[in-house]
C-alpha cells in the first residue's frame, strides 16, 4: 500500500483528516501546542509510564473532571489535530526517504498517542471494551512503526531500505486507520455521555452543561454534527424543547439545534420528531422570550437554506409556513436588536427562495413596508449582512405584479439606489463578499421591477442609470464581481428601454446596444481610468 507522500491525506481516514480543519492564527496555534509538546518531550524521557497516585487524589481528579468535559474534549481534539498533522509529515519525509527525520517524528507521535489515551483515560470513567482494544491495536503499532524507522536509520544501503518502504507505508496507513477508529469511537462515546445526561437527568444545572458541551462539540465541524444525529441528538433537544420547566434553556438548546441540522442526518432526524411543527409553536407564542424566538428562527433559516442539497423535511415545512412566515415578520418588526432582526430575515430570505407562496404571504403582510422601514433604522439593519438578507426578500418578491406599487409606497427605489453603493468598510473577506451580494441583488430587483413604467420612472429621477454605468465600467467599484457586473448590464439595459435619453451614445453602444455577453466581455477587459 504505498502511496505518494504529497496524497497521503487522502488516504487517511475521515475523521484524521477532519482534523485539519480545525483552523486559527499560526502563532495562536503555536502557543497552545506549546504545552502538549513539551508534555510529549516529557513523556519521551519517562517511556510513558504515568505517574502514579493515591486512590483518595484520583477520586478527586475524576470528580474535578466530570465538570469539564468540554475543556477536556477540547484537549482531546487539538491532540488529535497535532497527531494527524504529524502522520501527514512523515509520509511526506518517507517518501524523500529523509529517514532520521522519519524516525525522530515517529518517536514524537508515538509519545503523542500514549499521552492522548492517557489523557483521555484520566477524565472518562466507563470507556468500552471496544475502545481499550482499539487503544492497545494503536500503541502497539504506533510501537511497531517506531522500531522500523529505527532500523531504517542504522542501515545505509540503498536497496534495502527501498524494500523497508513499502512496509513502512502499510504500517503508516495501519496507524492512520487505528488512529482514526479510535477518535471516532472516542467522539461518539463522548456524545452518548452528554445525549445521556440530557435525556436522564432532571438537574438544571447538568443538562444545561450538557447542553453547552454538545454545542462546543458541533462547532468542531459537520463530521462531528453528525455523530451527533446520529446518536439521538435531535430527538433529545426537541424533547428539551417540549417541556416548560425548561424554558429557560430553550434558546441554548436552540442554537445547538440550528449547528446539528446542518447536516442530512440531523434533517432527518429533526422530520421523525415533527420538529418543524415545535418551532411553529414555539415561533407563535408570544410568552416566549426575544432569544427563543431569534434561536427558533436561526433554526429555521438552517433547515430552509438554499444551500443544502437534501430537501426531504420541507413537505411538512410547507403545512407550517403561513404561522411561521407570520412570526418571523412580526419578529422583524419588533426586533430590539441587529442580531435578532438578520435572524429573522435570514428565516425569511431563505423561505422566498423555495415556494412562490411564500412571496404572496409576505406581501399580504406587509412585509415589505416593515423591511423597508427597518432599513432606515441604523440600529436594526447595522452590516452588509442585514441588508443581503432583506435584498434577498426583496429581489425574490420582485417578481410579483403587485410588488412595484409597494416599493413605490415604501421608497423602496431610494433604498436600492443606497445599495448600489454598498462597500466593505473593514475589508474583511465575508464582509466583501456580503458587499457583493447587495450590489448584485439591488441591481436584479431594480432589473425586475422596471418592467414597471412607475418605477422605472422613479430609478432614473434618483440617477440610477449613472450608477450602473459606473459599475459596468469600474471594476474596483464592484470588487472585481462578474455577478455584479450581469446584474448591472441587466438593469442598466431595462431602465435604457424605458428612458433611453439618459445614456450617452458611447454608453449605448458598448453597454446596451450589443449582445450581453458581448458587453460583459468589454467591460471584464476593460482597463479602468484613474485620469
Amino acid at each position: 500500500m504505498a502511496f505518494k507522500g504529497e496524497d497521503h491525506l487522502d488516504s487517511l481516514p475521515l475523521p484524521v483528516q477532519r482534523m485539519h480543519l480545525i483552523q486559527m492564527d499560526s502563532v495562536q496555534r503555536w502557543m497552545e501546542d506549546l504545552k502538549l509538546m513539551t508534555d510529549c518531550e516529557c513523556m519521551c524521557i519517562l517511556q510513558s509510564k504515568p505517574i502514579s497516585i493515591e486512590k483518595d487524589e484520583q477520586n478527586e481528579l475524576i470528580l474535578s473532571s466530570q465538570y469539564s468535559t468540554c475543556d477536556n474534549l477540547q484537549l482531546l481534539l487539538k491532540r488529535a489535530w497535532i497527531i494527524s498533522t504529524e502522520l501527514t509529515r512523515i509520509a511526506q519525509k518517507v517518501e524523500k526517504n529523509r529517514w532520521q527525520r522519519v524516525h525522530s517524528m515517529t518517536v514524537r507521535v508515538n509519545c503523542h498517542v500514549r499521552s492522548m489515551i492517557n489523557e483521555y483515560n484520566t477524565f472518562t470513567r466507563n470507556s468500552s471494551e471496544e475502545m481499550h482494544q482499539f487503544e492497545k491495536l494503536l500503541i502497539d503499532k504506533c510501537s511497531e512503526f517506531t522500531a522500523f524507522t529505527e532500523r531504517c536509520i542504522q542501515t545505509e544501503d540503498e536497496q534495502i531500505l527501498k524494500s523497508m518502504k513499502s512496509s513502512i507505508n502499510e504500517t503508516l496507513t495501519n496507524v492512520a486507520q487505528y488512529f482514526g477508529q479510535l477518535i471516532e469511537l472516542v467522539l461518539t462515546h463522548e456524545a452518548q455521555n452528554l445525549l445521556r445526561q440530557i435525556e436522564l437527568s432532571d438537574s438544571m444545572y447538568i443538562t444545561e452543561s450538557a447542553i453547552s458541551s454538545l454545542f462546543s462539540l458541533t462547532q468542531e465541524g459537520s463530521h462531528l454534527c453528525r455523530i451527533i444525529a446520529k446518536e439521538g441528538g435531535v430527538v433529545a433537544l426537541f424533547k428539551i424543547c417540549r417541556q416548560d420547566c425548561f424554558r429557560c434553556l430553550y434558546p441554548q438548546t436552540l442554537r445547538t439545534l440550528a449547528s446539528i441540522c446542518c447536516v442530512e442526518e440531523g434533517m432527518h432526524q429533526l422530520e421523525k420528531v415533527d420538529g418543524i411543527l415545535c418551532l411553529a409553536d414555539i415561533l407563535t407564542d408570544n410568552s416566549h422570550s426575544e432569544a427563543t424566538h431569534a434561536e427558533a428562527a436561526a433554526v429555521i433559516a438552517q433547515i430552509t437554506s438554499p444551500h443544502l442539497t437534501f430537501t426531504q423535511h420541507l413537505s411538512s415545512f410547507l403545512e407550517n409556513m403561513e404561522e411561521i412566515v407570520t412570526a418571523l415578520v412580526k419578529l422583524c418588526q419588533e426586533a430590539s436588536s441587529g442580531e435578532v432582526f438578520l435572524l429573522a430575515s435570514a428565516a425569511l430570505a431563505n423561505i422566498t427562495f423555495f415556494d412562490t407562496m411564500a412571496c404572496e404571504i409576505l406581501l399580504q403582510l406587509n412585509a415589505m413596508k416593515i423591511l423597508l422601514a427597518a432599513c432606515s433604522d441604523k440600529h436594526i439593519v447595522d452590516t452588509p449582512y442585514s441588508r443581503d438578507q432583506v435584498v434577498t426578500i426583496l429581489a425574490n418578491m420582485s417578481v410579483l405584479d403587485q410588488c412595484a406599487s409597494e416599493i413605490i409606497q415604501g421608497n423602496g427605489v431610494q433604498l436600492l439606489m443606497e445599495m448600489l453603493f454598498e462597500r466593505s468598510s473593514s475589508g474583511n473577506s465575508a464582509e466583501v463578499a456580503a458587499c457583493e451580494r447587495v450590489q448584485q441583488k439591488s441591481a436584479v430587483t431594480l432589473a425586475r421591477l422596471s418592467r414597471d413604467p412607475e418605477v422605472a420612472d422613479a430609478a432614473v429621477k434618483l440617477s440610477c442609470i449613472p450608477r450602473l454605468i459606473k459599475l459596468c465600467r469600474s471594476p474596483t467599484e464592484r470588487n472585481n464581481s462578474d455577478s455584479v457586473l450581469v446584474a448591472c448590464l441587466a438593469a442598466l439595459r431595462r431602465l435604457a428601454v424605458m428612458s433611453p435619453e439618459g445614456l450617452e451614445d458611447s454608453d449605448f453602444q458598448q453597454l446596451v446596444k450589443p449582445r450581453l455577453v458581448d458587453s460583459f466581455l468589454l467591460c471584464t477587459n476593460m482597463e479602468e481610468s484613474f485620469v
